[in-house]
């Protein structure tokens, strides 16, 4: 089954105010099915946001959305797009990473954290990850093909660990064993570890409808803190 950049929270729940420090990237124009999100993020400083290379364009101009249920003319705040320079980097470290750099500090909002260095290496098989985005809800198999639903609203679901390599965690988001996972929208979302405010990985891609495999992006790393250790404090 093709991959491709993961977007949405599938087979989730309505995250309301449970994750006040993951907020979206908003389109400068609303796309047709009504909607504005492209991609999701997290808070971790009051002036650094954290998401994925893909999403945008380094150096860029980017407006940033923390409502839970967004729409046009909600508040939002506007920063400057960093994507790691090594990015694209090859399949084994692809080095989709990046920031936001906000044009003033958020406040009312606490930051999420990271992880320590090489912390995730040894997680247990059954180690659980909470996935939150703005991505797709739903997935449907209509007649000219599968059809991706967006709402703008903030999503939450639980993964399983399936596997662990250098760079990469995967995380199982099969329903048929209860798991939920991210769909094209999430990227650059986090994956926090179980149900701390710890961000293990950012989203970055998955099966093409959303069902088997959620392929996030270690923050552990010694490259992955290398980027961050730029614009944040590392633990």
């Amino acid at each position: 089954m093709a991959a491709g950049p993961a977007a949405a929270i599938t087979d989730g729940t309505v995250d309301g105010n449970g994750h006040p420090n993951v907020g979206g990237l908003v389109s400068d124009t609303q796309y047709s099915d009504g909607t504005w999100i492209y991609c999701s993020g997290t808070l971790i400083s009051p002036t650094v946001f954290l998401t994925a290379a893909h999403c945008g364009d380094d150096g860029s101009t980017v407006t940033v959305t923390f409502d839970a249920d967004y729409q046009d003319g909600d508040k939002t705040y506007t920063g400057t797009f960093y994507s790691d320079p090594a990015y694209p980097g090859p399949s084994s470290d692809s080095h989709d990473i990046a920031v936001v750099v906000f044009d003033k500090p958020i406040k009312g909002i606490t930051p999420a954290e990271l992880p320590e260095a090489d912390s995730l290496s040894g997680l247990s098989a059954d180690q659980t990850f909470t996935s939150v985005g703005y991505g797709a809800y739903e997935v449907t198999n209509e007649p000219g093909g599968h059809q991706y639903l967006y709402n703008d609203v903030r999503m939450v679901a639980t993964g399983t660990l399936n596997a662990i390599n250098k760079t990469w965690l995967r995380i199982s988001m099969n329903p048929s064993t209860g798991n939920g996972g991210t769909c094209y929208g999430d990227s650059g979302g986090p994956n926090f570890l179980g149900d701390t405010d710890i961000v293990a990985a950012i989203t970055i891609t998955g099966d093409a409808v959303c069902r088997s495999t959620n392929v996030v992006y270690r923050l552990d790393t010694e490259s992955a803190r290398a980027f961050l250790d730029d614009y944040v404090t590392l633990p």
